[in-house]
């Protein structure tokens, strides 16, 4: 198994092209990258064909966590997407649906993004 990099402004492109090669996609999770002081969230895309996987690494500033939602490609993207929302702050332009940060009910909004002001508030 490899992981890739991927340039955010790619992304849309690399995921399109991976779909018409009849990939399907697995998971999407995000991670505050160590050390934490680098303020930057990684987003690891995985995609699975014929038991073969190809994880694509994507890196977003934390101070403003935006990012291309994938959900024009992969519909089902829309709940992977919501939660990284809700977690982390990241924002999907173009997301469908949008939950606008209430996908999840949490004490503490975006709970693992310790860079939003406010202890995470939004």
């Amino acid at each position: 198994m490899t992981i890739e990099s991927l340039a955010a402004q790619d992304l849309l492109a690399t995921v399109q092209d991976i779909k018409s090669a009849g990939f399907r996609l697995g998971q999407i999770c995000a991670t505050m990258q160590s050390p934490a002081e680098n303020k930057v969230i990684e987003i690891l895309y995985t995609f699975e064909k014929d038991n073969s996987l190809i994880n694509y690494k994507t890196l977003i500033n934390a101070g403003s966590p935006e990012i291309q939602s994938i959900t024009s490609i992969y519909p089902y993207a829309f709940i992977y997407e919501n939660e990284m929302h809700d977690l982390f702050g990241i924002i999907f332009k173009n997301l469908a649906p949008d939950y606008g940060g209430n996908f999840y009910k949490t004490a503490k909004q975006t709970p693992w993004n310790p860079h939003l002001e406010n202890g995470g508030a939004r």
